[in-house]
């Protein structure tokens, strides 16, 4: 592999391949818009005719446009109040698919002996169908508030707090890292959106898929262009 000319569809900044997987102990995703096609609380809104209210607010927070993600997600929240259970199970059977080149990605680092994390902004009910899908070791995400079966436009508390922002996305990173006896710089983040970047820049190798502008300002990989597995013409082993 040449060290001059990047792989096809990938954007370097501060790296050079080849690297090697199994120098890495831990890779942490995103899930929408990441590890899946779709932004899970547009789709919801989608189902109670507020699409394009939350849709706006879900861009302007990926772009950056938005300081407080946390307010952010709670205005978005709010608009899905009296939306009807069942509108998550549609969301998951009709619209939610895994992004190309996900599985291979994921697996290529599961066989590379790396535990694997998602953290994500977004919903227990789907961040959990997508981890067991996936074989995920872990998943961290938002819980919906939901009574006499319809969403209540509320999040669950919990004793952590009430809400996965970037900085708890960062400090689930360190965490983990700090559980499993590693250093920082032993862990793989992946992302798209601005509350990515606390973890990826956290972490010893940052990439993100088809990213806002921000986002790939500071990535160390950007995949521009193809599925995720065209992460993997990083890595020697990979033979991409």
């Amino acid at each position: 592999m040449s060290s001059t000319v990047p792989p096809a569809g990938l954007v370097l900044r501060g790296v050079q391949p080849p690297l090697r997987l199994a120098d890495y102990r831990l890779i942490a995703f995103d899930m929408d818009s990441t590890l899946i096609n779709i932004e899970c609380i547009d789709e919801i809104a989608a189902v109670v005719g507020r699409r394009t209210e939350v849709a706006e607010i879900t861009e302007a927070a990926m772009r950056g446009e938005i300081a407080d993600y946390k307010e952010s997600l709670r205005r978005r929240v709010a608009l899905l109040a009296g939306a009807p259970e069942s509108a998550l199970q549609q969301v998951y059977e009709t619209k939610l698919r895994l992004n190309p080149g996900v599985q291979a990605f994921v697996h290529a680092c599961q066989d590379a002996g790396l535990k694997t994390l998602l953290i994500s902004g977004g919903f227990t009910y789907f961040s959990e169908r997508v981890r067991r899908t996936l074989g995920l070791d872990f998943a961290r995400a938002n819980t919906l508030g939901i009574a006499n079966g319809r969403l209540t436009g509320t999040l669950l508390e919990r004793p952590w707090g009430d809400i996965v922002d970037g900085a708890e996305k960062k400090r689930v990173l360190l965490e983990v890292c700090e559980l499993m006896g590693i250093e920082t710089a032993q862990a793989i983040a992946v992302g798209d959106g601005a509350n990515d970047l606390p973890m990826m820049a956290a972490a010893g190798l940052s990439i993100a898929y088809h990213p806002k502008p921000a986002v790939m300002a500071q990535a160390m990989v950007s995949i521009t262009d193809g599925g995720m597995d065209r992460a993997l013409a990083l890595f020697g082993e990979a033979g991409a």
